[in-house]
């Protein structure tokens, strides 16, 4: 999943950050509310991490314009206020769910997961084509019973191909949902990522290249 982490603690948006995409995620990071609706406007996050007290245009802002703007991605706002009238009065704004700080890293990360689960959104907990098999909660894939040895992106690709059902996902998507800002469009990245996972999931193949559209998982 691609996530936007809006946080204006410079050092915690790090930390956070890193702990993300070590979790398998694509990761862009902004410190305040105008870059934050900058990029949501040019990039669709499945997930945005919204602090509350973001400078610039504040976190109440952002999340208004996030939901009057149609856009699929679901908002986690932070805040420092505990209080349940604050979490109150931040759902009241749009967003999908309210994490108070200091909170525990596991925790951000299953709430994430959770979000992209709920109705509407990309993908199920599990996702099944044939022999194949991939629960997005315990990060773990598996054809005909044997697990999948996958590095995050691998798992990433595989785990949007899967959501897809059977439709085309172009390169371009993959790219812009697997990879963050910083990946270079014109890279072979997301060919060199199918090629590996191919290679890993075995015969038959199940990766199936459209020309000019694509891949897709057949079956």
């Amino acid at each position: 999943m691609r996530v936007l982490l809006a946080e204006d603690h410079a050092k915690l948006a790090m930390t956070v950050a890193t702990g993300l995409r070590q979790a398998g995620m694509a990761v862009d990071v902004v410190f305040d509310g105008h870059d934050a609706l900058d990029h949501v406007a040019t990039t669709p996050y499945d997930v945005v991490v919204l602090d509350r007290d973001l400078p610039g245009v504040h976190g109440d802002d952002v999340c208004r314009a996030v939901v009057a703007g149609g856009a699929h991605s679901r908002v986690l706002m932070l805040t420092a206020a505990g209080a349940v009238a604050d979490r109150v009065e931040g759902l009241g704004l749009g967003a999908d769910d309210y994490l108070p700080k200091p909170f525990e890293f596991s925790e951000l990360i299953a709430r994430i997961r959770a979000l992209v689960r709920r109705p509407g959104a990309a993908l199920p907990p599990t996702l099944v084509r044939g022999d194949l098999a991939l629960d997005s909660s315990e990060r773990v894939a598996t054809r005909a019973g044997a697990r999948l040895s996958l590095n995050p992106k691998e798992f990433a690709v595989l785990e949007l191909l899967l959501g897809a059902q059977g439709a085309v996902v172009s390169s371009e998507e993959l790219l812009d949902r697997v990879w963050d800002e910083a990946a270079d469009p014109f890279s072979q990245a997301v060919k060199t990522t199918i090629s590996r996972l191919r290679a890993k999931l075995g015969e038959p193949p199940i990766i199936e290249t459209v020309a000019k559209s694509g891949y897709r998982i057949g079956g």
